[in-house]
């Protein structure tokens, strides 16, 4: 089977739209889907700054939703014809897996970023025979079609706009989950969220659909105007004291923050800001030694990192679909789409705070 995908060959080269070939169909719990959009990570383009540890050449994208054109094997749950929105990929038999924390998966990493599965890994090639990277998060959705395990695609109404549905598997699942899940926010509760991004805005939807006081950091005032627009109160990055500021409109301090920034200043802001036995969430992947200052941490407070809103996909997909039918989670108004052909496009826009969620269109036969 040949279709068209975005395939990466260098860490500093741009993305190409080539002819790909899949040898073989969907092996055994396997599905084959013909992508309907794939949303633009910022894990996507970490790619090109992780020090040669994600192969290339390789086909990104892990945001795909779509439909099921071939199901393998009579197991997978999924029929042709189904709509469906692709997450992560785990085990499903570690004791994290096991656990419902399939977010935490003792395969994880390998699954996911470093090699992708040992059974079938080979079977992606580019137009002249060349191996491809096995599939990046069990996806590889940057592409007109994708073979994914069946165990990380949720299946969703066909009523429901699936072109835009992809980054509620990764992006917007984990802002979301980190408040939902995470946190279990409700009623009267105060959040802090720290960079107004496509995660940060997804906390910021998820704690206004909760009923919480919640507060928005962020340096770009585009940004903070969309926070304000979604029920947060909008706070500069580099206000004079920040902490204090944070902790006037939720009654003496946050019960929860979410840094979605990696920044070790605000992240000591985010700790400050904080009431007694606060909890703080970290999502993005640290770079450097973290400081913590004297007293950031007293008096109950703590810290965790949150991966992938701590969520089930095949729960918590449902649960924001259903919010967005209520009009309480309104993510469509973050994404601006682009067709494949564009992702260059896409990728500057990105980079560039143009736009909070670009997601991919291919535009090939039959759509």
């Amino acid at each position: 089977m040949k279709f068209a995908a975005a395939v990466l060959r260098s860490y500093k080269s741009r993305f190409a739209v080539e002819e790909v070939c899949l040898d073989a169909g969907p092996a055994d719990g396997e599905v084959l889907v013909r992508i309907a959009g794939c949303g633009m990570c910022r894990t996507d383009l970490a790619v090109r700054r992780s020090a040669g540890r994600s192969p290339l050449p390789a086909v990104l994208g892990h945001e795909g939703a779509g439909v099921v054109v071939e199901a393998g094997g009579p197991d997978t749950g999924l029929s042709i014809g189904d709509h469906v929105v692709l997450s992560f990929d785990s085990c499903g038999r570690c004791r994290n897996c096991l656990g419902a924390a399939p977010a935490y998966c003792d395969s994880f990493a390998p699954l996911n970023l470093f090699g992708g599965r040992e059974e079938n890994a080979a079977r992606f090639t580019d137009a002249a025979g060349g191996a491809l990277a096995p599939r990046w998060f069990g996806q590889s959705s940057f592409a007109e079609y994708a073979v994914v395990a069946a165990r990380n695609a949720v299946r969703v109404d066909p009523d429901l706009p699936v072109e835009l549905l992809g980054p509620l598997g990764c992006g917007f699942l984990t802002g979301a989950g980190a408040v939902l899940n995470s946190f279990g926010v409700g009623p009267g509760d105060t959040v802090a969220v720290f960079g107004a991004g496509a995660v940060g805005l997804a906390a910021v939807l998820a704690a206004t659909a909760a009923g919480a006081v919640t507060v928005a950091v962020d340096r770009q005032p585009e940004r903070l105007a969309l926070a304000e627009r979604f029920g947060a109160i909008p706070l500069h990055a580099a206000s004079a004291d920040l902490p204090s500021r944070i902790r006037r409109p939720t009654g003496g301090g946050a019960q929860y923050a979410l840094d979605t920034t990696g920044s070790a200043r605000l992240i000591n802001d985010a700790l400050r800001a904080l009431r007694p036995t606060g909890h703080l969430g970290l999502v993005a992947r640290l770079h450097t030694a973290l400081a913590l200052e004297p007293g950031t941490l007293d008096r109950g407070r703590r810290i965790s990192h949150i991966c992938e809103g701590d969520a089930v996909p095949g729960l918590l997909i449902p649960r924001l679909t259903g919010l967005w039918r209520a009009g309480r989670f309104p993510f469509d108004q973050l994404i601006r789409t682009y067709p494949l052909a564009d992702i260059n496009e896409a990728e500057r826009d990105c980079e560039a705070g143009r736009v909070v969620k670009p997601v991919l269109v291919p535009e090939g036969p039959g759509r």
